[in-house]
Protein backbone atom coordinates (compact mmCIF):
# COMPACT_ATOMS: atom_id res chain seq x y z
CA UNK A 1 0.00 0.00 0.00
CA UNK A 2 1.46 3.27 -1.02
CA UNK A 3 2.64 5.67 1.78
CA UNK A 4 -0.09 8.70 2.45
CA UNK A 5 1.16 11.87 4.70
CA UNK A 6 -1.32 14.38 5.54
CA UNK A 7 0.09 17.41 6.35
CA UNK A 8 0.15 21.21 5.83
CA UNK A 9 2.86 22.12 3.65
CA UNK A 10 3.65 25.01 6.20
CA UNK A 11 4.14 23.04 8.77
CA UNK A 12 7.49 22.55 10.32
CA UNK A 13 6.31 19.35 12.23
CA UNK A 14 5.23 18.03 8.87
CA UNK A 15 8.51 19.03 7.29
CA UNK A 16 10.11 16.62 10.08
CA UNK A 17 8.42 13.87 8.46
CA UNK A 18 8.92 15.21 5.03
CA UNK A 19 12.56 15.61 5.70
CA UNK A 20 12.80 11.84 7.60
CA UNK A 21 10.95 9.83 4.84
CA UNK A 22 13.03 11.99 2.11
CA UNK A 23 16.54 10.73 3.69
CA UNK A 24 15.52 6.91 4.27
CA UNK A 25 14.36 7.71 -0.26
CA UNK A 26 10.81 6.21 1.26
CA UNK A 27 8.18 7.08 -2.13
CA UNK A 28 5.18 8.51 -0.33
CA UNK A 29 2.20 10.70 -1.55
CA UNK A 30 1.60 13.47 -0.01
CA UNK A 31 -2.25 15.06 0.93
CA UNK A 32 -2.14 18.42 1.23
CA UNK A 33 -4.82 19.89 3.73
CA UNK A 34 -5.53 23.54 4.54
CA UNK A 35 -5.78 24.43 8.27
CA UNK A 36 -9.55 24.43 9.83
CA UNK A 37 -10.83 22.05 6.82
CA UNK A 38 -8.25 19.59 7.88
CA UNK A 39 -10.19 18.39 11.16
CA UNK A 40 -12.67 16.13 9.51
CA UNK A 41 -9.95 14.48 7.72
CA UNK A 42 -7.91 13.44 10.57
CA UNK A 43 -10.16 12.78 12.90
CA UNK A 44 -12.00 10.07 10.69
CA UNK A 45 -8.26 8.50 10.39
CA UNK A 46 -7.34 9.17 13.84
CA UNK A 47 -10.74 9.20 15.99
CA UNK A 48 -9.41 11.55 18.47
CA UNK A 49 -6.82 14.25 17.34
CA UNK A 50 -7.14 16.58 14.44
CA UNK A 51 -3.09 17.52 14.50
CA UNK A 52 -0.79 16.83 11.38
CA UNK A 53 1.44 15.54 10.25
CA UNK A 54 -0.44 11.84 10.21
CA UNK A 55 1.19 8.95 8.06
CA UNK A 56 -1.20 6.41 6.41
CA UNK A 57 1.15 2.97 5.47
CA UNK A 58 -0.35 -0.73 5.45
CA UNK A 59 -3.66 -0.28 7.54
CA UNK A 60 -1.41 1.63 10.19
CA UNK A 61 -1.87 5.14 11.09
CA UNK A 62 0.96 7.08 12.79
CA UNK A 63 0.34 10.40 14.18
CA UNK A 64 2.92 13.09 14.72
CA UNK A 65 6.19 13.75 14.09
CA UNK A 66 8.07 12.05 16.62
CA UNK A 67 5.94 8.92 16.63
CA UNK A 68 6.65 8.61 12.59
CA UNK A 69 10.47 8.66 13.07
CA UNK A 70 9.86 5.58 15.56
CA UNK A 71 7.92 4.15 12.74
CA UNK A 72 9.73 4.82 9.78
CA UNK A 73 13.32 3.68 11.69
CA UNK A 74 10.82 0.41 12.63
CA UNK A 75 9.74 -0.75 9.65
CA UNK A 76 12.54 0.79 7.10
CA UNK A 77 15.51 0.62 9.00
CA UNK A 78 18.09 1.55 6.55
CA UNK A 79 19.76 5.24 7.38
CA UNK A 80 18.73 4.86 10.97
CA UNK A 81 18.06 8.32 12.50
CA UNK A 82 18.95 7.29 16.26
CA UNK A 83 22.68 5.78 16.71
CA UNK A 84 23.05 2.11 17.75
CA UNK A 85 24.39 3.15 21.44
CA UNK A 86 21.74 3.59 23.96
CA UNK A 87 23.58 6.43 25.84
CA UNK A 88 23.60 8.30 22.41
CA UNK A 89 20.07 7.57 21.61
CA UNK A 90 19.19 9.03 25.13
CA UNK A 91 20.85 12.51 24.09
CA UNK A 92 19.36 12.42 21.10
CA UNK A 93 15.99 11.54 22.02
CA UNK A 94 16.70 14.23 24.77
CA UNK A 95 17.41 16.93 22.29
CA UNK A 96 14.47 16.23 20.16
CA UNK A 97 12.29 15.87 23.02
CA UNK A 98 13.19 19.55 24.00
CA UNK A 99 13.39 21.26 20.47
CA UNK A 100 9.71 19.76 19.81
CA UNK A 101 8.47 21.45 23.31
CA UNK A 102 10.44 24.72 22.92
CA UNK A 103 11.41 25.56 19.60
CA UNK A 104 8.34 24.88 17.40
CA UNK A 105 6.25 26.05 19.34
CA UNK A 106 7.92 29.13 19.98
CA UNK A 107 8.64 29.60 16.30
CA UNK A 108 4.57 29.10 15.48
CA UNK A 109 3.62 31.65 17.60
CA UNK A 110 6.61 34.09 17.01
CA UNK A 111 6.26 34.07 13.34
CA UNK A 112 2.14 34.11 13.37
CA UNK A 113 2.28 36.83 15.76
CA UNK A 114 3.54 39.25 12.90
CA UNK A 115 2.73 36.89 9.66
CA UNK A 116 -1.33 37.11 10.51
CA UNK A 117 -0.83 40.96 10.34
CA UNK A 118 0.03 40.46 6.28
CA UNK A 119 -2.94 38.88 5.14
CA UNK A 120 -1.69 39.22 1.25
CA UNK A 121 1.74 36.89 2.34
CA UNK A 122 0.39 34.47 4.91
CA UNK A 123 -2.79 33.28 2.91
CA UNK A 124 -1.08 31.22 0.10
CA UNK A 125 1.06 29.61 2.68
CA UNK A 126 -1.34 28.42 4.86
CA UNK A 127 -2.80 27.40 1.77
CA UNK A 128 0.08 25.91 -0.27
CA UNK A 129 -0.69 22.84 -2.15
CA UNK A 130 -3.90 22.85 -2.25
CA UNK A 131 -6.94 24.15 -4.54
CA UNK A 132 -6.28 27.87 -6.12
CA UNK A 133 -9.98 28.38 -4.69
CA UNK A 134 -8.68 27.98 -0.64
CA UNK A 135 -6.51 31.29 -1.09
CA UNK A 136 -10.19 32.93 -1.83
CA UNK A 137 -12.10 31.26 1.03
CA UNK A 138 -9.07 31.99 3.30
CA UNK A 139 -8.96 35.65 2.17
CA UNK A 140 -12.49 36.06 2.08
CA UNK A 141 -12.67 34.76 5.77
CA UNK A 142 -9.45 36.09 7.01
CA UNK A 143 -10.22 37.86 10.07
CA UNK A 144 -12.45 35.83 11.62
CA UNK A 145 -9.10 32.75 10.89
CA UNK A 146 -6.51 35.23 12.30
CA UNK A 147 -8.63 35.36 15.52
CA UNK A 148 -9.06 31.41 15.65
CA UNK A 149 -5.03 30.79 14.99
CA UNK A 150 -4.20 33.25 18.17
CA UNK A 151 -6.68 32.38 20.23
CA UNK A 152 -5.85 28.33 19.50
CA UNK A 153 -2.73 29.03 19.85
CA UNK A 154 -2.51 32.01 22.06
CA UNK A 155 -0.94 34.05 20.13
CA UNK A 156 -0.41 37.65 21.30
CA UNK A 157 2.62 40.48 21.68
CA UNK A 158 3.16 39.29 25.08
CA UNK A 159 3.83 35.61 23.92
CA UNK A 160 5.30 36.66 20.78
CA UNK A 161 7.97 38.45 22.70
CA UNK A 162 8.65 35.46 25.05
CA UNK A 163 8.99 33.16 22.37
CA UNK A 164 11.60 34.94 20.54
CA UNK A 165 13.41 35.12 23.64
CA UNK A 166 12.95 30.85 23.35
CA UNK A 167 14.20 31.42 20.05
CA UNK A 168 17.25 33.15 20.99
CA UNK A 169 18.30 31.04 23.50
CA UNK A 170 18.14 27.73 21.75
CA UNK A 171 19.49 29.48 17.94
CA UNK A 172 22.41 30.31 20.27
CA UNK A 173 23.03 26.77 21.83
CA UNK A 174 22.84 25.14 18.29
CA UNK A 175 24.94 27.51 16.58
CA UNK A 176 27.92 27.27 19.48
CA UNK A 177 27.44 23.56 18.83
CA UNK A 178 27.49 23.53 15.34
CA UNK A 179 30.68 25.51 14.92
CA UNK A 180 32.59 23.16 16.99
CA UNK A 181 30.90 19.88 15.09
CA UNK A 182 28.77 18.76 12.32
CA UNK A 183 26.05 17.22 14.53
CA UNK A 184 24.22 17.53 17.73
CA UNK A 185 24.94 14.26 19.00
CA UNK A 186 27.83 11.76 18.24
CA UNK A 187 29.54 11.38 14.82
CA UNK A 188 26.28 11.04 12.40
CA UNK A 189 22.94 12.72 11.47
CA UNK A 190 20.18 11.70 13.66
CA UNK A 191 16.75 12.80 14.48
CA UNK A 192 17.90 15.49 17.01
CA UNK A 193 20.21 17.07 13.73
CA UNK A 194 16.78 16.55 11.86
CA UNK A 195 14.27 17.93 14.56
CA UNK A 196 16.61 21.21 15.12
CA UNK A 197 16.91 21.69 11.30
CA UNK A 198 13.24 21.50 10.41
CA UNK A 199 11.72 23.58 13.22
CA UNK A 200 13.87 25.88 12.65
CA UNK A 201 13.91 25.96 8.51
CA UNK A 202 11.15 28.94 8.38
CA UNK A 203 14.21 31.10 9.76
CA UNK A 204 16.50 30.28 6.47
CA UNK A 205 13.09 29.69 3.88
CA UNK A 206 14.84 26.40 2.23
CA UNK A 207 13.81 25.67 -1.32
CA UNK A 208 13.02 22.28 -0.37
CA UNK A 209 9.73 23.68 1.60
CA UNK A 210 7.05 23.49 -0.49
CA UNK A 211 5.69 26.81 0.16
CA UNK A 212 5.56 30.25 -1.56
CA UNK A 213 7.96 32.00 0.59
CA UNK A 214 7.83 36.08 0.54
CA UNK A 215 10.68 38.17 -0.97
CA UNK A 216 12.80 39.95 1.72
CA UNK A 217 11.05 43.10 1.38
CA UNK A 218 7.85 41.76 2.06
CA UNK A 219 8.86 39.81 5.05
CA UNK A 220 7.21 42.23 7.97
CA UNK A 221 9.39 44.49 9.52
CA UNK A 222 10.42 43.13 13.05
CA UNK A 223 11.32 39.84 11.59
CA UNK A 224 13.56 41.57 8.59
CA UNK A 225 15.13 43.38 11.76
CA UNK A 226 15.60 40.12 14.22
CA UNK A 227 16.86 37.96 10.97
CA UNK A 228 18.74 40.33 10.61
CA UNK A 229 20.63 40.75 13.78
CA UNK A 230 20.19 36.74 13.79
CA UNK A 231 21.95 35.82 10.81
CA UNK A 232 25.30 34.86 11.96
CA UNK A 233 23.60 32.72 14.27
CA UNK A 234 21.15 30.95 11.71
CA UNK A 235 23.76 30.10 9.43
CA UNK A 236 25.30 27.08 10.93
CA UNK A 237 21.83 25.99 11.63
CA UNK A 238 20.86 26.85 8.13
CA UNK A 239 23.94 24.79 6.71
CA UNK A 240 23.32 21.84 8.42
CA UNK A 241 20.24 21.66 6.74
CA UNK A 242 21.68 21.95 3.04
CA UNK A 243 24.07 19.37 3.88
CA UNK A 244 21.80 16.81 5.06
CA UNK A 245 18.63 17.61 3.04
Amino acid sequence: MAIKLYQFCISHYCEKARWALDYKGINYQTVNLLPGQHVNTIRKLTGAESSVPVLEHDGQIIQGSGHILDYLDKVFPDKPLLPADPDLQARVLEWEQKLDEQAGPALRTWVYHYFLQRPKIVVPMLAAGTPFYNRILLSLAFSRVDEIMRKWMKINQKTADTSQATLEALIKELAEIYQQRPFLVGDQFTRADLTACSLLAPLFQPPEYPVPWPKPGRVPKPVQAWLSEWQTAIDPIAAVYRQNR
